[in-house]
């Protein structure tokens, strides 16, 4: 490539999943050059949906200066996005934040990727947890820490942190994520991004003109219903998105649930769990409904959450299959109606991997799991539109 144009923002997308920072990247006018990205499943996904970008489906670690720089401008490009796998650092399951393993030193290659694109900027993302997180299970050291002092290291000393809200970026969503933005430019003035609403958007905006499905049937829903909201209007405008228009509603595929499994999500109210009917019923009427199949054998805390329709959800997660039911329907949600609770477009397009697949492969994600662990395209928007203030300064 030569030398870009004036105004012109360049980004190489770390660690891409199925696309979520560059489809908020690209509404804010950001120019993604090379996605970085090991699972066959998200590589499918971005590629159809952003088939200007380079895409190298490699374990990052094996990618090489080759493989990158005769796609970037000669001077380097201006930021580097980098959010690594977060199962290590947090705190939803048992398990995951016992983990002391090389996933949680692969800021790392964010780190050299910057280096070696001469990138002016490079943002980290993740879970909040991250914070709390140590360098191994025997010291105070923190992992945050050492990522700031490598960042130091390779020159990019000028930092900030920060932990930001979805819902106060249009995100239907209890989503916090933290972030650091580092560069090279002692000089620059950084800053993250001022939120875009004091009135969080809710479930019921969210998924507003989409129709209902019925559960074990092959009827998938393909018109969208005349209700609109706010929100639901700018998830189909792709204009905002700078996408190819489209209109058809796609991914709104009902699931197949067992008999005993709807009379389960017929117990619960908007707002109640699994973990709340265990509370609610016990002795021979537990057992009753156990021996039905109702309710199982165990309970588990984050599993069939009725959602409130007057508020966001909870955090949209890789198993957000399991973990919600729809506010009014008995049954969970559909892929559409998870990719409106992350903020990605209507228009998008989740052709990688099955509709569902074993968590136990993880060298493939189905088309939940590349929601859940994506990055929230409006989230991503906000920064890409303060990343273009910022780089006025230069």
């Amino acid at each position: 490539m030569g030398d870009k144009k004036k105004g012109y923002v360049t980004h190489i997308d770390c660690f891409s999943g199925p696309g979520g920072i560059c489809t908020g990247f690209r509404a804010a006018g950001l120019h993604t050059l090379v996605a970085i990205e090991y699972i066959e499943s998200c590589v499918q996904t971005y590629m159809k949906n952003h088939p200007e970008v380079h895409v190298i489906h490699s374990d990052i670690r094996d990618v090489t200066e080759e493989q990158i720089l005769p796609y970037i401008p000669k001077g380097g490009v201006d930021i580097v996005t980098s959010g690594m796998p977060c199962e290590t650092f947090s705190t939803a399951g048992n398990t995951s934040r016992s983990f002391y393993d090389d996933r949680q030193f692969l800021f790392r290659e964010g780190i050299r990727i910057a280096k070696l694109s001469n990138a002016k900027f490079i943002l980290f993302e993740n879970v909040p947890a991250i914070t709390t997180k140590t360098v191994t299970k025997n010291t105070n050291r923190l992992i945050v820490d050492l990522i700031k002092k490598e960042l130091t290291q390779a020159g990019y000393s000028n930092y900030i942190e920060v932990v930001l809200d979805s819902t106060k970026f249009g995100v239907p969503q209890r989503r916090n994520r933290f972030f650091i933005l580092a560069t090279r430019l002692k000089e620059v003035k950084l800053s993250p991004p001022k939120p875009t609403t004091e009135i969080a958007v809710t479930v019921e905006e969210a998924l507003k003109g989409l129709p209902n499905v019925i559960p074990n049937t092959k009827n998938e829903a393909t018109e969208y219903l005349q209700s609109e909201s706010t929100y639901s209007k700018l998830l189909k405008d792709d204009n905002f998105w700078n996408r190819k228009q489209s209109n058809s509603l796609t991914y709104h595929m009902p699931m197949n649930h067992r008999e005993c499994t709807i009379k389960r999500f017929g117990l619960l109210k908007q707002g109640e769990s699994l973990k709340n009917l265990f509370e609610k019923y016990s002795g021979k009427e537990l057992e009753l409904l156990q021996s039905q199949r109702i309710l199982p054998k165990k309970m588990f805390i984050k599993r069939n959450y009725r959602l409130k329709d007057n508020e966001p959800s909870p955090t949209v997660t890789s198993h957000c299959l399991d973990e919600f039911v729809h506010p009014r329907f008995n049954r969970a949600l559909t892929v559409r109606e998870c990719a409106r609770l992350q903020s990605f477009p209507d228009s998008y397009d989740f052709c990688g991997g099955p509709y569902i697949v074993p968590h136990l492969n993880r060298k493939v994600q189905d088309k939940y799991e590349q929601i859940g662990d994506a990055v929230p395209p409006l989230l991503a928007y906000a920064w890409g539109m303060e990343i273009k203030k910022i780089m006025e300064q230069i």
